[in-house]
């Protein structure tokens, strides 16, 4: 065999068997979700949330757990999912974010690819970055969040998004994890580029049903601007949240307070024609009915299948109203 040949053989079976070590790796195993993220709890209302972007495909499966009087939960870089639900349970056992980071980490034998957040009810919050995360890596734990990104353009982020959540104590906790989360693009953001990005709010008390766990459950999967997106699709949850609490008015017949928060609904999505349509109804109810059809007439020349949900609500009991008086709004 000529040396160039023999040399070439070596080299390859160097290549072959690094390759194969790589591949064996128990990180090559896991998801892919290099990121920036923030877990942080509200003062005032107890309330905590998980905040993420990435440029990584739907990026909410993998990163942010919480559950409601237990804590939260970002994990990212090689993804070990298992810390959501195992960290959840030590918290919910009485562990502090300390020591349940802790002691899951001391078992993980990819630790040093990972990078985990964890904050409990009282405000502690603990974060673990890997040595081999992908630079620029970094964390920061303060009082009541911890911020992490791993694979960023540079060592501004971390700083940018630290300064982000004192800056903008004012808000409401899922705005203000939205403005770290800008705040972490602005100074450079993912080294990437961005794709998708999450944010969940879980209250400060737990909660018998699951369903009524996360008061905020928003995903953006794959999107050019993600964190536009996320911000439309916040406020438009915060719309409905006022719906929400219009039709429990309309329940107990408090007319006046559900078309107060009718109101809030659709100052926050004005061209939603749901939103007019039951403030209409709550007027024609509240028997206003001069308010109620201009409103209606609007909504039914937008669109004519308004019209035709008018005419079966009276059967269910949502429309209360005479048929003259029905007559008179839909025609």
């Amino acid at each position: 065999m000529r040396k160039s040949s023999y040399l070439f053989a070596i080299l390859l079976c160097i290549l072959i068997l690094g390759a194969a070590n790589v591949q064996n790796h128990p990180v090559m195993k896991d998801p892919f979700a290099h990121t920036f993220s923030i877990v942080a709890r509200d003062s005032i209302t107890g309330e905590m949330a998980v905040g993420v972007q990435s440029h990584w495909f739907s990026v909410g499966v993998l990163v942010p757990w919480g559950k409601s009087g237990v804590g939260v939960v970002a994990t990212q870089s090689f993804v070990n999912p298992a810390y959501g639900p195992n960290g959840l349970k030590l918290m919910e056992e009485g562990k502090s974010s300390v020591s349940a980071l802790k002691e899951l980490v001391a078992k993980d034998e990819g630790k040093d690819f990972r990078q985990v957040a964890f904050l409990d009810t009282t405000g502690k919050a603990s974060a673990f970055t890997g040595e081999k995360c992908v630079e620029s890596a970094l964390q920061h734990v303060g009082n009541n969040f911890s911020v992490q990104a791993n694979m960023m353009l540079n060592d501004d982020v971390v700083p940018a998004m630290a300064k982000a959540f004192k800056e903008y104590a004012n808000l409401p906790l899922a705005e203000r994890v939205v403005k770290v989360l800008q705040a972490a693009q602005a100074a450079g953001g993912d080294i990437r580029g961005k794709q998708s990005a999450a944010l969940i709010v879980v209250g400060s008390d737990k909660v018998e049903n699951s369903w009524e766990d996360k008061k905020i459950d928003l995903h953006v999967d794959d999107s050019e601007e993600p964190l536009t997106e996320l911000e439309r699709l916040l406020k438009v949850a915060r719309a409905y949240e006022f719906m929400n609490r219009g039709d429990l008015a309309m329940e107990e017949d408090n007319v006046d307070e559900a078309l107060k928060q009718y109101g809030k609904a659709e100052e926050l999505f004005p061209e939603n024609l749901e939103m007019k349509f039951w403030k209409a109804v709550a007027l024609a109810n509240s028997k206003r009915l001069e308010e109620a059809i201009p409103v209606f007439k609007s909504i039914f020349e937008a669109d004519a299948n308004w019209r035709t949900m008018t005419l079966r609500l009276p059967a269910s009991g949502l429309l209360n109203v005479s048929e003259t008086e029905l007559k008179q709004i839909v025609d």
